[in-house]
């Protein structure tokens, strides 16, 4: 990157908890507001599981304040955009929009804070949107088999279970149980603020401390640390669809961001697939193999598969190292293991040399790069890694890629590309639809 993510950061907290960053980007008259808050899937258990997502989508039905009309016609008439999201460490949501509109965005947040509504016919509407959704998402066959795969995969923690929930536990929730996980997690001293972009430092700080200072701390627990039982041997998933198309998934343990075997991961897959960024928001969740990459090369050129990817994601406890595919119809899967399983001996076995590593670190480079450019692409980055690691972590990222050995990434990939440790999913057709 040609200057640290954090040039001109201002980190502050208030005095009820909140953490506000103000990054002051004066390349054009727009702001980036983010509020952030720690927590996500994994802070939820059997029987609520899909909670903080149907808590994400209420946050959007109006505070006492505001009504649901006027938030969206509001930025609109800014001229601004706005959105949300939940996964598994974090909820977050944000508004992009003219410079001086900032109070407006600071005031939408502030309002869905600590006064959502909840209103009971909005609830069971809204329990219906998301079911639709939900419904949705199992008509797509590679959404659910790495639904099913996650599941094998955790035995233990929150990471096992999909963002969206199980359907039963989606059913059955009530609104109380709702406001109670809201007025838990959405409390000052559980959030981050980021503002980005056209800004005063000072009058940018001042103007949260107006809008979200009166606000209690809260107090949303600790969360006990959970620890995965130790895998000893390879776990199988084999989904029968009706239809023509098969579909592959193959996952490894990965560690969390924070730790110093992340970014030998990455600079693994890189070499694997090609190099990445660590941007959720910029369609981080899994890219296609380079047409130069070894995956491409062993999969896609002799047609065993229509399309291949992989994905390394940053996140706070250790989660998972993925590859999927889709086969070409008439395709026996077990070809399409065998090469892919080859491409993960000949790395985790031969390791890499120096010109390929330093063809993957460029590309990783790149894309960091690339997805730091634009204020709300900054501003999402500062809460994200605020919230799952450090700003430290963050900014140490790109001189973490360049310093990273040979030796590092070959001893990485032989402990994370094991037999014993990987789970491989199968979607296999019933035959025409």
């Amino acid at each position: 990157m040609s200057e640290s993510i954090l040039t001109d950061l201002h980190s502050t907290r208030l005095d009820n908890g909140l953490r506000v960053l103000v990054r002051p980007i004066h390349t054009a008259p727009l702001v980036s507001v983010w509020c952030w808050y720690h927590v996500g899937s994994k802070n939820e258990g059997p029987g609520t599981t899909g909670i903080s997502h149907f808590v994400e989508h209420m946050n959007f039905k109006g505070t006492e304040g505001i009504s649901r009309e006027d938030l969206k016609v509001w930025i609109e008439r800014a001229g601004g955009t706005w959105n949300g999201y939940t996964w598994l460490d974090q909820t977050t949501y944000f508004e992009t929009l003219a410079a001086d509109s900032l109070d407006l965005a600071l005031r939408i947040e502030a309002e869905r804070m600590h006064a959502c509504l909840y209103e009971a016919d909005e609830f069971e509407s809204e329990r219906t949107v998301v079911l639709a959704e939900m419904h949705g998402n199992r008509n797509d066959p590679q959404h659910e088999l790495d639904v099913d795969l996650t599941a094998a995969a955790f035995r233990m923690h929150g990471y096992g279970w999909p963002t969206i929930g199980w359907q039963s536990d989606v059913e059955t929730m009530n609104r109380q149980a709702l406001l109670d996980h809201y007025r838990r997690y959405y409390v000052p001293s559980n959030a981050i603020v980021v503002v980005a972009g056209d800004v005063d430092t000072n009058a940018a700080v001042d103007a949260v401390a107006a809008r979200f200072g009166s606000i209690p701390a809260g107090d949303a627990g600790a969360r006990p640390a959970v620890v995965e039982p130790t895998q000893h041997g390879e776990r199988r998933v084999v989904l029968e669809r009706p239809g023509t198309t098969g579909y592959l998934e193959v996952a490894f343990g990965a560690p969390a961001f924070a730790d110093a075997d992340f970014v030998p991961l990455l600079l693994a897959d890189a070499v694997l697939s090609g190099g990445k960024g660590a941007n959720l928001w910029s369609g981080g969740f899994g890219r296609n193999a380079r047409t130069t990459s070894p995956l491409y090369t062993a999969l896609i050129e002799p047609e065993l598969v229509v399309s291949v990817g992989s994905a390394v994601l940053p996140t706070e406890d250790p989660y998972l190292y993925s590859f999927s595919a889709t086969l070409r119809d008439g395709v026996d899967h077990r070809r399409v293991e065998d090469a892919l399983f080859g491409c993960f001996d000949t790395l985790a076995e031969d390791g890499v040399d120096e010109h390929s590593l330093t063809k993957a670190k460029n590309q990783v480079l790149a894309s960091l790069a690339f997805e730091s450019e634009q204020i709300t692409q900054i501003a999402h980055q500062l809460g994200y890694y605020a919230t799952i690691a450090s700003l430290e972590d963050l900014d140490a990222l790109p001189g973490r890629v360049a310093a990273t050995t040979v030796d590092e990434v070959r001893r990485v990939a032989a402990a994370v590309l094991r037999h014993d440790k990987r789970m491989v999913g199968w979607v296999v057709p019933r035959g025409a639809a």
